[in-house]
């Protein structure tokens, strides 16, 4: 079954609801004007229940069907980044240095559509509940929301989440069962030597120079301590050391990201990069402290859950345009709290030509609003299948 008629028919509401979001981004938990829009429209599509600051500031309402049944979960994140938009499109950010660059208004908009559609037409035994998720972007917003008892609460038994991608055209979908997206761990790597005289190097112990030999070293890890068939990646992104070109630094500071699809993994980047950073900083003759600040977990979707999400997407689209082994993305996601609580699964949809996600001249594909919360809708009707 393709798009619904009746969202296909409302695409220019779905449309403006987007670029009003995209015209007032705002950040982290501090969603105050997209929580009220979004409260405001599920009351006006007459949800059972609409509940806000879960989560701080999540938003959550809830749609009952016609005849009593299980509980489903559908999320979208709401918040935006700091980045300065350079679309020029006429709906472009009025807030400087903040814009929706990841598509997290397109995300709100079509659960949106889905909610209005759900509440009027009620064709499903259960419950339905939306789930608006702060913080997204480094808050951990999921895990915000979990620990204030989303699922126990709203008795969700099974959780489902969607993302834009671009480069997958407009009217596809892609998702695959076990990890799709990468755990995130960041370090900060802080060399202590003594500073000197550029003009006497040998009275010193040099911390540009031993934080140099870090980078490659670290950054050599996955090639070398990993199986080749295993997924990871480090990232050193800052190098602060110094002020004068004459004079060596007796203090430098290396930052980084360490990525993975797997526990075991996970832990092996970690031992080896604090490993591999100690012992070449005492082979320098350098103090080298390295402090792992945790992010996000892999996102891993559950088989079962998954292979429905496959069948829903290929009625929305046709089960050619829906790849069901997409490659895992090594970008981190807190869906992946939400999925350590319930079973549940994580799709993929296509935006198209667009500009990367997190880039100043992205934007979401409004063409892909009704395919998503068509999405949304048939998941919902299809788990949760009158008598």
């Amino acid at each position: 079954m393709p798009v619904i008629n009746h969202i296909a028919e409302s695409a220019e509401d779905l449309t403006t609801w987007r670029r009003h979001l995209h015209r007032h981004p705002e950040l982290m938990y501090d969603l105050p004007r997209t929580v009220a829009f979004v409260e405001e429209r599920l009351r006006e599509f007459g949800c059972d229940e609409v509940m806000s600051g879960i989560g701080r500031s999540g938003v959550v309402a809830v749609i009952r069907g016609r005849e009593p049944g299980r509980t489903v979960g559908l999320r979208a994140d709401m918040d935006a980044l700091p980045v300065t938009e350079i679309t020029g499109a006429d709906y472009a950010s009025e807030t400087p240095g903040k814009m929706h660059a990841c598509g997290h208004d397109g995300h709100t908009t079509m659960l949106l559509g889905a909610a209005r559609h759900l509440a009027e037409t009620r064709a499903f035994a259960g419950t339905a509940v939306m789930v608006f998720q702060p913080a997204e972007e480094g808050g951990a917003g999921g895990k915000a929301m979990v620990q204030d008892g989303l699922m126990e609460r709203f008795g969700i038994e099974e959780i489902y989440g969607m993302h834009n991608l671009p480069g997958l055209p407009v009217g596809r979908f892609a998702l695959r069962p076990g990890p799709i997206m990468a755990s995130a761990d960041y370090v900060e790597i802080i060399v202590d030597g003594r500073g000197a005289h550029a003009a006497k190097p040998n009275e010193g112990i040099d911390v540009v120079l031993t934080g140099s030999a870090i980078v490659m070293a670290v950054q050599q890890i996955v090639a070398r301590n990993l199986d080749p068939l295993s997924s990871g990646v480090v990232s050193i992104t800052n190098f602060h050391a110094g002020e004068a070109d004459n004079v060596l630094p007796p203090r430098a500071v290396l930052v980084g990201t360490m990525r993975s699809l797997g526990a075991g993994i996970r832990q092996k980047l970690r031992d080896r990069v604090t490993e591999v950073a100690t012992t070449i900083g005492a082979a320098y003759g350098a103090t080298v402290t390295v402090k792992i600040k945790e992010g996000y977990p892999t996102t891993i979707n559950h088989p079962a859950q998954t292979a429905f999400a496959h069948e829903v997407a290929s009625e929305i689209v046709g089960e050619m345009h829906v790849d069901p082994n997409a490659p895992p993305l090594m970008a981190a996601e807190d869906f992946a709290y939400m999925l350590e609580e319930r079973p549940g699964a994580y799709v993929f949809i296509g935006n198209g030509d667009s500009a990367g996600l997190h880039h100043p001249g992205y934007d979401f594909a409004d063409a892909a609003l009704p395919f998503g919360a068509s999405y949304w809708v048939r998941l919902v009707e299809r788990a949760l299948p009158l008598p």
